[in-house]
């Protein structure tokens, strides 16, 4: 089989493989079933004459021929969907960004970002999906996003260890903070002592492989009361407003906070920082992407504004 006789399909399959990190995903993701994907991806990688994808216990990596199928396959497919908009009576639309950002990113800083732009840049087309940090960088290898908006904790080692390396930008770093009822003892103050969060009830954000365990204060020297998992932000803080228990959050997210929670800095122990990374790969930007990119910063800017209570002196 001549590679110029590929299908669509088969370059379809092929990115969301690499997009999603699993064959498994990928399936999900296309409403296929796996052996359907399998053989796509074996009938690819028989035209293309190399193995295309590195199967390894964790999932999927790109091998050197398939970051250059998958550089092109996005080229080609991008084109192909531009055509079918044209078609079918829609306008191009050749100033397309697209953005990726984890949970916490599209409650204040994302929003910020796009409010700006839809009045400084209203032709700018922007499309923008959350999703964790690891599928976010797959998404960014994989050539179906621009730009990504990465959390990052300590150590802050690199999100991947792929080449070429992903070109990152700290947009922000701040403090590790806590979301408490306010009609619980601890909200009475301006913080919370690390040392009067033995006992509590805690609200998890997931305890899946990729994200691990989020909303529990990290390094607490007993094992947790879980009584709440949630991976939505929003229904996080509802249940903290509702008496249920606490959850860690970013500074950033104070803002958003609804009525009957208050967001407090914690002291003592180690200082958990946090911190928000703008991601791309290393290539010339276009002007519209260079345009997003300077939003965002500029939206982390105005989050870097204090909106805790102060430290005691």
């Amino acid at each position: 089989m001549d590679f110029s006789d590929v299908s669509l399909t088969a370059l379809r399959v092929f990115r969301a493989v690499a997009e999603q990190g699993t064959f498994t995903a990928a399936a999900a993701s296309l409403g296929y079933t796996q052996s359907a994907v399998s053989r796509q991806i074996a009938a690819l990688e028989r035209a293309a004459g190399a193995e295309l994808l590195e199967r390894r216990r964790d999932g999927v990596r790109l091998t050197a021929a398939g970051r250059i199928v998958m550089r092109r396959a996005t080229i080609v497919l991008d084109e192909i969907d531009a055509t079918a908009r044209e078609l079918s009576g829609l306008p191009g639309q050749a100033g397309t960004v697209r953005v990726g950002w984890f949970p916490s990113a599209g409650a204040v800083l994302l929003p910020t970002a796009l409010a700006a732009l839809h009045r400084t840049d209203p032709g700018l087309h922007i499309v923008s999906r959350e999703g964790s940090t690891p599928a976010l960088v797959r998404a960014l290898r994989a050539g179906s996003l621009d730009l990504a908006l990465l959390a990052s904790a300590p150590p802050f080692r690199p999100p991947d260890a792929e080449a070429p390396p992903l070109v990152l930008q700290t947009l922000t770093e701040r403090a590790l903070c806590l979301a408490v009822p306010a009609t619980h003892p601890l909200a009475r103050g301006d913080f919370v002592d690390v040392a009067d969060l033995r006992g509590q009830r805690w609200i998890a954000g997931s305890s899946s492989r990729e994200d691990g365990l989020m909303g529990v204060w990290p390094g607490l020297d007993e094992r947790p009361e879980i009584v709440h998992t949630a991976r939505d932000w929003l229904a996080k803080l509802r249940l903290v407003a509702a008496g249920c228990g606490l959850t860690t959050v970013p500074a950033a997210l104070a803002a958003a906070a609804p009525p009957g929670v208050r967001i407090l800095p914690v002291h003592g122990g180690s200082q958990e920082q946090r911190r928000v990374l703008l991601a791309r790969l290393p290539h010339p930007l276009t002007g519209p992407v260079t345009r997003v990119a300077a939003a965002l910063r500029a939206a982390a800017l105005d989050a870097e504004t204090p909106s805790l209570p102060p430290p005691p002196p």
